[in-house]
């Protein structure tokens, strides 16, 4: 197994962690500073970059979808294709059972993928905030530490 990780792999395991002497026993790999707010943009375009791909795959797919199995134009496709994914619902009165079955998976699809779009914008922000406030934590209980080390002494 060894070999398969390679050298750079092998001294990140082989290390232990240093102990910061004010949390006895916490890890200082879970106290790395805020990354810079550059780092924090260019991770949130990524993300939205991903999910506006999504956004026209899916689109894409159910456009396919209602002009293949529905006969509808590329306007009206797009119309209930895009209503279905924003979360409102079908336009057209469909004409036959299998467009029938499509807009139903599709509109179960969509259910997912929105859910799973939203998620993708959201995370990077999300993580941020969460790593604001671990650093807050760790720096009261830096703060406490500190206050009781004279205590100790005494």
């Amino acid at each position: 197994m060894l070999h398969l990780l390679g050298a750079g792999t092998l001294a990140l395991f082989s290390e232990r962690p240093r102990v910061d002497p004010y949390f006895s026993g916490m890890d200082t790999l879970f106290n790395t500073p805020l990354p810079h707010r550059r780092f924090y943009i260019r991770r949130q375009l990524r993300f939205m970059l991903w999910a506006a791909g999504f956004i026209a795959f899916s689109l894409l797919l159910g456009v396919a979808g209602y002009m293949g199995l529905a006969h509808l134009s590329f306007t009206d496709a797009f119309l209930n294709a895009s209503m279905i994914l924003g979360g409102m619902g079908p336009v057209d009165q469909l004409p036959n059972t299998a467009s029938k079955w499509f807009a139903s998976f599709y509109a179960i699809y969509c259910g997912i993928a929105l859910l799973s779009i939203v998620a993708a914008m959201l995370a990077p922000t999300i993580h941020r905030l969460l790593h604001i406030m671990h650093l807050d934590q760790v720096k009261r209980a830096k703060r406490a530490a500190e206050m009781k080390q004279p205590e100790q002494r005494a």
